[in-house]
Order: structure tokens, then C-alpha cells, then sequence
């Protein structure tokens, strides 16, 4: 069963989620994700569930940590600044290996920047400005529908390898209105996290400890061991990325999120007006990075583009992922200008004849 209902980006990710089975939500205020946190506090408490405006976003993600801890599916949301300032929180949810999802609606920057759309979390989000070796999944949409269907992938990730998950969008995804087809049905729960901290010790014949401190660095040497021998069988398994139009072979456009919706279109004129037998390729996860599905998409290639809201940041992970005889060029904006199908166009015409750029951020 499914429900279609017309909605604001923003309102749509805080329906579906609470329709997946979300039982908790930690977040505090910022544009462009207003809406978001807004629609949770109308629809959490009126379904049993828990919400709490917290003081400030770090409060936000170690309430998480506490929930997620408890084994309870839980929740935040912040936008680009607000997410800098939960990275020491998402650290320590990975560090205790504790399931959860954080949704991250872009906005411009550096600094506090401005309220527009961008691309430029980028970094942020695969990389990740907390300390220590870990890794966050994210997954990227490039409309509201995939923003909804990825909410409660994001959950069966993030408790299936019991890690964070991150959907990353831009404010323009979050912003949009459009017509959604909504889950009617939680998710089940893998095997009922046995491993959290419940108060059920005695019943269960042993203590849980959700901890992410460990002072002897051989014990932090082998749990480092432990995750990076987790990420790779995520990398492994879960990378994803479209090809939007396989029997195209001469060249391609790579991009994720609001300027993969603009490449299509981009794609589409290149292929009438020009006659080129190009194709897009959409990322669907920024992490893992679909390194191999990327390689055998482009193979034989003369020349691929890059098309961002950011100054290079994905640019440089597809010259780093994907080197070979193919010549990657480059074309984005920054700072709330989105990329428009005439930027791709022409970035694709001007760029193809050349050679290899090396573009630095």
C-alpha cells in the first residue's frame, strides 16, 4: 500500500520518516530546512512518538547518540553550517557503531554564506570534518520522490551495518513542491538490536556497553580494524550509481543531486541539437563512491564532464576514481547559482576537444 500526497520537499522527508518506523527526532532550526523540523514537531508527539527542539545542534546529535544507543530508529536534520557542528556527535555515533540517519539539506557557503541551494557540502558529507577514522553513507537524491525513497534506505543501512547514514540534498529538493508516493508501512527491525542498551542486562544474561572510548591503543587499534573491515564490505555492496542511458557510449555527463536532474535535459539538447551520443551518469552514493560501476560506464571513453554546484569537489573524486585515457573536464557555480542546462552545454562543447584540466579547490 502507498499514499500520494503533494508536498514541499521538506515535508515529504518528515512524513516518510515517521511513516518508515522513526521513533525519535533531535534537530534545531535552520534554513533551508525549516519545514522539516516544523512538520516534525506537528506529527511526532500526535503519533506517540518523541520530538525534542534541542538547545543547539550539538545537543541534537548526542541526544541522538543516546537514542540510537537505547535502540531506538532515530533521526536529525540540519543544513551545511548546523552539520559542521554535529561532526564531533557523528564521530562518536560511529566510533559506538550506533545506527542513525541525519539528513543534510546544502545551503551556500563558506562561512555562514547564504540560504541558497548548493553542492558544496560535498566534502563535508563524504569526508567528514569529525576526528578519527571513520566513515558515513550517504546517499544522494536528485527530486523529491528519490529524497523520500531514500530516507528509508537510509534507515535499512544504517541498521543493517549499524553506522550512520546521511541523505544529502540541496535547499532546491528541500524547497520544491511535488506529488509523492509516501510509505504506509514501517520498516521491520533487524534482529531487534540485541546489541543495545536496554536495561534488559538480566534477561539477557550480559551487559551492553555503547562506548566509543578506548584508552589502550592496541583495543582502539583492533575496533579501528573492526570498522575498516566494515567499510569495505559496505563499499563492496552498497554503491550506486544510474546510467541513465546505456547504449550511449561517445561521452558523458557525471553529476548527483539537483544538477544530475539538470544534466538529463542537458544530455537531451547535446543529443538533438549537436547530435552527440552522450549519456548522464547519476551518483546515487557519494559514499561509497561507485568506483567501479563508474569506470565500466565510461570505458573507451574520449571524454566525460563534471557538472556541480560546488568548485570541483566531486570533480576531483572522479579524476582521483576513475583515471584513465578519458579526458574529465569540469563546469559549476558556487555560492547559491545553480548550474543551468546552457552551463553544461556549453562547458561540454568548449571542454571536449581539449585536455586534461587539472582543476584545484
Amino acid at each position: 500500500m502507498s499514499k500520494i500526497e503533494f508536498l514541499k520537499g521538506n515535508e515529504a522527508i518528515a512524513k516518510a520518516a515517521l511513516n518508515y518506523g522513526l521513533e525519535a527526532f533531535f534537530g534545531y532550526p535552520i534554513t533551508p530546512q525549516n519545514e522539516l523540523i516544523e512538520t516534525m514537531s506537528n506529527i511526532m508527539p500526535a503519533n506517540g512518538r518523541v520530538f525534542v527542539q534541542a538547545e543547539s545542534e550539538i545537543a541534537a546529535i548526542n541526544m541522538v547518540y543516546g537514542a540510537a544507543g537505547a535502540g531506538a530508529r532515530v533521526m536529525t536534520s540540519s543544513s551545511s553550517v548546523g552539520i559542521a557542528l554535529k561532526q564531533e556527535g557523528i564521530s562518536y555515533c560511529a566510533g559506538a557503531e550506533l545506527p542513525c540517519v541525519i539528513v543534510s539539506v546544502s545551503r551556500s557557503g563558506p562561512g555562514l554564506g547564504g540560504i541558497l541551494p548548493a553542492q558544496s557540502d560535498y566534502h563535508q558529507s563524504v569526508y567528514g570534518g569529525g576526528n578519527g577514522d571513520y566513515r558515513v553513507i550517504v546517499l544522494s537524491p536528485a527530486s523529491v520522490q528519490e529524497a523520500v525513497d531514500d530516507v528509508g534506505k537510509a534507515f535499512q543501512l544504517a541498521e543493517k551495518y549499524r553506522n550512520p547514514a546521511m541523505v544529502l540534498l540541496d535547499g532546491a529538493i528541500a524547497q520544491m513542491m511535488a506529488s509523492v508516493t509516501l510509505p504506509t508501512q514501517p520498516l521491520p527491525y533487524p534482529d531487534n538490536k540485541s546489541w543495545s542498551a536496554t536495561g534488559d542486562a538480566k534477561e539477557r544474561g550480559s551487559r551492553n556497553v555503547i562506548n566509543s572510548l578506548y584508552l589502550d591503543p592496541a583495543k582502539l587499534y583492533a575496533h579501528n580494524l573492526k570498522l575498516q573491515e566494515k567499510y569495505r564490505e559496505i563499499a563492496k555492496n552498497e554503491a550506486w550509481c544510474i546510467d541513465h542511458q546505456p547504449d550511449s557510449h561517445d561521452g558523458a555527463i557525471i553529476a548527483y543531486g539537483t544538477s544530475a536532474k539538470i544534466a538529463l535535459g542537458a544530455v537531451q539538447r547535446l543529443k538533438d541539437e549537436h547530435g552527440l551520443n552522450i549519456k548522464c551518469i547519476q551518483l546515487r552514493t557519494l559514499w561509497p563512491f561507485p568506483k567501479q560501476a563508474l569506470k565500466e560506464a565510461t570505458a573507451g571513453m574520449k571524454f566525460v564532464l563534471v557538472a556541480e554546484m560546488s568548485m570541483g569537489q566531486l570533480f576531483q573524486d572522479v579524476l582521483a576514481f576513475t583515471r584513465t585515457d578519458t579526458v574529465i573536464g569540469y563546469v559549476g557555480k558556487a555560492g547559491g547559482e545553480i548550474i543551468t542546462s546552457d552551463d553544461i552545454v556549453l562547458g561540454y562543447l568548449a571542454q571536449m576537444g581539449g585536455e586534461q584540466i587539472e582543476h584545484s579547490i
